[in-house]
């Protein structure tokens, strides 16, 4: 017997490796089309064209960061609005609340990104290794020439999905078409080359090899998730009261009554791509992919035994179903109060940003007051104040705007490039597109003129609606106080 000083109390613990088992039912076929949708998003995307004319960017999306600019489809995102951004990611905080309040961790189970390459990779396994026996023997087996060969095979696919993964991720930044022609040319910015080795690498290694540890052991959002269920979420459980005590079928037959509908055959387990065994109970584990539901209800089917040992229900229908009640349908599990709240302001936040998005002016005035010297007194008795104005057109083609005063009787200003004679109390100019055009404004008043306030107006001429205006200061001297001369 070892003392207490020999004893192993290392909190680590080695890897279980996990073979998950192929399957096909519902579940798996659903998860099959969720794979290739996002997977079909991801990498088609950039590729997508939309023609915005002859001043923008004709790629359907695209984070623009040179000139701070973001493009999706028809809709152009300036830094300034930047709040339609925060909207979007507040609407998929609210949508994944929503999404776990109703079917527990459906997000982990099938659109994680995680979780999507990891059934890439378990689909390659199946490929080269066979399914789950083989995949067990082939690791059990001592290198020679055939496993050489098959983890090389198998490591240069992941190498290759991992390589375009992060070769995907930098073409939202820049055109795809250019920027793959330069990538492969040595000509790409350094930050391109680093970028994809980093995407490239993690891909390898956290869909590759560390797979359900990313979800068991550094993801944060299964604990936010499990913080979020109550009995009222659908979830993936197992019922204990009509599985247990198990036995075998031949165990079962003699003694009838004896024994539940479980036959204790661990499909459930097998096919489960994190190797947890649902009937333990609801954890942290179980990323609610619903596919041992599909491997006990085949296995239901072939001992003639009705399907549901496995299902989506929740606690309460469980404890109602454990009486012998009738649970609940479907949708009345889906649509409770919490769901329903979860809904409402999910929908509120998105039809107030399309209100935004749809009354939203496409022109700005920025005006900044020059602060050193505040004013001049010129020879004539006149009061000068300097400003830097910038005129914003946020439309893919050029505007002509007009720039007008209002307020400061008796003002007028004029631009940097013009002569003082043309000063008036409006300038007309054209913007050229997704442009800030910088201007150097000075405005002059009549002597006496006191200190005020007064705006910049901004309309444009194309016959479009929308304006802006920016108050400023005009400064002036006392009475008393004529220090101030050219």
């Amino acid at each position: 017997m070892r003392s207490p000083d020999t004893i192993d109390t290392s909190l680590f613990a080695k890897r279980e490796p996990v073979y998950p088992k192929a399957v096909d039912g519902r579940f798996r076929r659903f998860k099959w089309a969720v794979m290739v949708l996002t997977l079909g998003i991801y990498y088609i995307t950039p590729w997508l064209r939309w023609d915005r004319g002859p001043y923008a960017p004709n790629q359907a999306v695209l984070v623009d960061l040179a000139h701070r600019r973001f493009f999706m489809f028809g809709i152009e995102i300036w830094p300034q609005e930047f709040y339609f951004v925060a909207g979007l990611l507040i609407m998929a905080g609210i949508g994944l609340f929503l999404v776990t309040s109703a079917v527990g961790r459906a997000w982990c189970g099938y659109a994680c990104p995680q979780t999507v390459w990891t059934d890439l990779f378990q689909h390659v396994d199946r490929f080269i290794d066979g399914d789950r026996n083989a995949q067990m023997r082939l690791d059990a087996a001592p290198w020679g020439a055939s496993k050489i060969f098959k983890r090389a095979l198998k490591w240069s696919i992941y190498l290759v999905i991992s390589f375009w993964t992060g070769g995907a991720w930098i073409m939202y930044f820049a055109d795809a078409p250019t920027l793959t022609v330069e990538f492969w040319t040595g000509q790409a910015a350094m930050v391109a080359y680093a970028t994809v080795a980093v995407l490239t690498a993690t891909t390898f290694l956290l869909g590759g090899f560390m797979r359900e540890q990313v979800c068991v052991y550094m993801c944060p959002w299964p604990r936010i998730q499990t913080a979020m269920l109550d009995e009222k979420s659908l979830i993936v459980t197992y019922k204990d009261w009509r599985g247990e005590k198990r036995g075998s079928l031949k165990t079962a037959e003699k003694n009838p009554g004896e024994y539940g509908d479980c036959i204790d055959c661990n499909q459930c387990v097998a096919v489960c791509p994190t190797g947890y065994d649902i009937r333990n109970g609801p954890d942290i584990q179980c990323i609610t992919c619903a596919l041992c539901i599909d491997a006990c209800d085949k296995v239901m089917a072939q001992t003639g035994r009705p399907r549901g040992l496995i299902d989506y229900a929740t606690l309460e229908d469980c404890e109602a179903e454990r009486k012998g009640e009738v649970p609940r349908p479907i949708t009345k599990a889906l649509f409770h109060t919490r769901t329903l709240i979860y809904t409402g302001i999910w929908g509120a936040i998105g039809l107030a940003l399309l209100f935004a998005l749809g009354t939203r002016d496409r022109i700005d005035i920025k005006v900044q007051k020059d602060r050193n010297p505040p004013y001049t007194v010129q020879s004539s008795g006149e009061i000068r104040n300097d400003y830097t104005v910038k005129l914003i057109n946020m439309e893919s083609r050029p505007r002509r705007m007009q720039v007008s005063i209002e307020g400061l009787p008796g003002g007028k200003f004029w631009a940097s490039d013009t002569p003082r004679e043309k000063a008036a109390r409006a300038l007309t100019l054209t913007v050229p597109a997704d442009r800030v055009e910088p201007l150097r404004l000075y405005v002059i008043a009549p002597d006496g003129t006191h200190e005020q306030s007064f705006a910049f107006i901004l309309k444009p001429l194309d016959g479009e609606d929308g304006a802006d205006t920016s108050k400023v200061r005009f400064d002036a001297p006392d009475d008393d106080d004529k220090e101030h001369s050219e």
